[in-house]
């Protein structure tokens, strides 16, 4: 059953001495059974055991183990008999009894192979070896337990399997590996755990493990042995998936908070992975929305840092149900054909007691000295990406989510704090790199890493930076230089349009460029259009109470506001509740205002929004040439004193081609001339006046025929009417 050393052994005392004080990093040589000539030692070592006694598993024969010497190391030679597999019985002195295989008679169980690519920062797939998972060995079933600890003294699996003693299971250090491991027989799924660490300076604590697939709730923090098996239904859904297919399609994204969209109406605080999923799932799919972002569902224990202090990386929060709940989540998704985006924080890390931070009593995943370790802002610290095995970690970590979880993108947090070593710091506060410059050298390095493999091993998941400042080719291939993202979030365009949207219409055109100034560079980056979250919190406000005016004005400035950006190049992002006009700030505590829905404004916005989405979805020229100057062209960017903008959208079939005309002021606008690309009838196709949206209905309602005349430095135009705080497309009529 059971491999075997086949060293000659005799009892060394003070290695039992270093046992019985928790100072073994490896216990196993001195645990077990041990040849001796021709005898064999069987040593165990049982805090608060009574009487110990081991049964041959082949004959039944039974030996008791004694302690004469070292209270609770127990130990038996048996003479003239070889190696064989036996079972532990022990008696405690609180009369509980326990009968199991003994973990140190396994030989190491990582590879070596496995060791090398780890601390080369190279394997892929290291969260199937580091961890907690379940196994069988040499015919035995029971739990792999492996953590990288390289300076602990010792390291030690604790839980209520053993009464959290960190002397029961002390583990074994792997030469030259840093990583500590122990296989522990018997079935510990659904068992929480710790690992026990003491330093070399004398210290002893307890951590969440790293690698730990699933935790207990807030504000208990202990690990979960889980089995992540799970049968997946998508496979039609996964083998469409085609990021180039993503860049000639509508990608319309919903940003969702969990626990926060909808809350049960029960009594319990929050719904289940698999009830979201399918109120989520329906929702956005009679919205018209293509995926939904998640914000980070990765463990965390302070729901007020919605998710972006992350203490368990490869840990779906528990708060909304099991690992394989989460599973349930992407593969229903799946099956309705949307996509699942996922918040993902390699920035930064929190210092609670019970995650990353001083791992092992030193700076391990972190930088030791603050003026790299440290976010002085955030308190928080910032990752060691020089350092392999955390470099693996990160890398290994988002591979994890598309491999485990079939998630279809990635957004990457505050990639602005990681490219910039004195992002938030004053002078005097940073280290510039070997160059003396301030770019964030091993970050970068570790950016184009992720991105080469995740394109390699899953081409099908899309990675999005959220960026705000503008560092170069972040979406550019990284053979050409770049950093290899498929998308960025364009908060360059979300500042200066919110900064435009919240002036009084009088005063817009002093600040039109806000307005235009985004086409300057729409191609520079493959951009994602963001109305997020950050933009609704910490009095900033609600998207709607930023509109200025009255209550109808706010209205018609938000529908405005909402058609210019799923009109302009670019990939959509909404967050929730504003598709509603939410009017208070979103807070994490309480689900969002659906109660709304009883007033007819939120009604015709929410009514506006589903069917400027659809518009969107159904209309190429909106999204088939997104990242190609082709597809865009204004017609007239210069109205500022009317605050009017027109442009056209193309696709890549001329039939497509519509033109989009805004008014930014509540004035009217009658008879205005309005260029054509080519001579015939102009048909509107859509208006955010629409009476059914809470608009006045001033609409076209014909078609118009063009004229000839020179307008905007095209020869036919067509007359039209603008609404004020209105957007207005139109489209050629084809005739047969």
């Amino acid at each position: 059953m059971m491999k075997h050393r086949q060293n000659v052994f005799a009892i060394n005392w003070m290695e039992v001495e270093a046992l019985v004080n928790a100072k073994h990093d490896n216990p196993h040589h001195i645990l077990g059974i041990h040849e001796c000539l021709n005898d064999v030692y069987v040593n165990v070592f049982i805090p608060d055991a009574k009487i110990v006694k081991i049964v041959d598993i082949e004959s039944g024969k039974e030996y008791a183990l004694v302690s004469d010497r070292v209270k609770d190391f127990y130990s038996v030679k048996i003479k003239d008999k070889g190696r064989f597999d036996y079972l532990v019985k022990v008696k405690f002195e609180d009369g509980k009894e326990e009968s199991f295989v003994d973990p140190y008679v396994f030989e190491p169980i990582i590879d070596p192979i496995d060791v090398s690519l780890f601390n080369e920062g190279e394997h892929y797939e290291i969260y199937d070896k580091l961890g907690a998972h379940p196994m069988e060995v040499d015919g035995v079933k029971g739990t792999l337990f492996a953590l990288w600890a390289p300076n602990a003294e010792r390291v030690s699996v604790v839980g209520n399997f053993n009464s959290w003693n960190g002397k029961r299971y002390q583990m074994r250090k792997i030469d030259y590996s840093g990583i500590f491991e122990l296989f522990i027989p018997g079935d510990f799924v659904g068992e929480i755990y710790k690992y026990e660490v003491a330093s070399k300076k004398g210290d002893v604590f307890m951590k969440a493990d790293p690698y730990g697939f699933s935790s207990e709730v807030r504000p208990a923090n202990a690990s979960i042995v889980t089995d992540l098996t799970y049968k997946w239904g998508d496979d039609k859904f996964m083998a469409e998936r085609d990021k180039k297919k993503i860049l000639e399609k509508p990608m319309n994204v919903y940003e969702v908070h969990l626990g926060s969209w909808k809350r049960p109406l029960d009594g319990r605080e929050f719904f289940n992975y698999r009830e979201i999923a399918e109120k989520l799932s329906e929702y956005m799919i009679s919205m018209g929305y293509t995926h939904a972002e998640l914000m980070p569902i990765m463990e965390h224990p302070y729901d007020p840092s919605w998710g972006y202090q992350v203490t368990g990386y490869y840990a779906p929060t528990s708060r909304y149900g099991s690992p394989e709940d989460f599973m349930y989540f992407v593969d229903y998704m799946h099956k309705k054909g949307l996509g699942v985006i996922i918040d993902w924080v390699p920035a930064h890390f929190p210092k609670d007691e019970h995650g990353l931070g001083r791992f092992d009593g030193t700076a391990l995943y972190e930088h030791e000295d603050p003026r790299r370790g440290e976010h002085p802002h955030w308190g928080t610290y910032i990752f060691n990406y020089a350092r392999n095995e955390v470099r693996n970690f990160l890398v290994a970590n988002a591979l994890y989510w598309a491999d485990k979880y079939h998630v279809d993108g990635i957004r990457m947090d505050a990639v602005a704090s990681m490219l910039y070593l004195d992002y938030g710091r004053g002078d005097g506060q940073w280290i510039p790199n070997k160059f003396g410059g301030n770019e964030n050298l091993e970050a970068i390095e570790f950016i184009r890493e992720l991105n080469t493999k995740m394109n390699e091993l899953f081409p099908g998941v899309i990675m999005i930076a959220e960026e705000s400042t503008a560092w170069p080719m972040m979406t550019h291939p990284i053979e050409e230089g770049g950093l290899g993202f498929d998308f960025k979030w364009n908060m360059g365009w979300m500042n200066d349009f919110l900064n435009y949207m919240k002036q009084d219409p009088l005063y817009r055109k002093y600040h039109h460029q806000e307005l235009t100034f985004s086409m300057v560079y729409a191609y520079s980056e493959k951009f994602v259009l963001v109305l997020s979250h950050d933009e609704v919190v910490h009095e900033k406000a609600s998207m709607i109470e930023k509109m200025p005016g009255g209550y109808e004005d706010k209205f018609s400035n938000l529908r405005t506001a909402y058609g210019y950006m799923m009109t302009h190049p670019g990939r959509k992002l909404l967050f929730m509740g504003q598709e509603f006009a939410q009017m208070k700030e979103w807070n994490e505590s309480s689900e969002l205002d659906w109660s709304l829905f009883e007033f007819d404004a939120h009604r015709y916005l929410h009514e506006y929004v589903k069917d400027l989405n659809k518009f969107y979805d159904s209309e190429p020229a909106l999204y088939e040439l997104d990242n190609d100057p082709e597809g865009f062209m204004w017609i007239n960017a210069n109205d500022a004193n009317h605050s009017i903008l027109s442009f056209e959208r193309r696709g890549k079939n001329e039939k497509d081609t519509l033109l989009v005309v805004l008014n930014f002021t509540p004035v009217d606008s009658k008879n205005y001339k309005l260029a054509v690309p080519s001579a015939g009838k102009w048909k509107e196709v859509f208006s955010s006046d629409a009476a059914k949206y809470g608009g006045d209905g001033r609409n076209n309602k014909t078609a118009k025929q063009s004229k000839v005349g020179k307008v905007d430095g095209r020869s036919n135009y067509i007359s039209v009417n603008i609404p004020g705080l209105s957007m207005s497309v139109f489209k050629k009529v084809r005739t047969k």
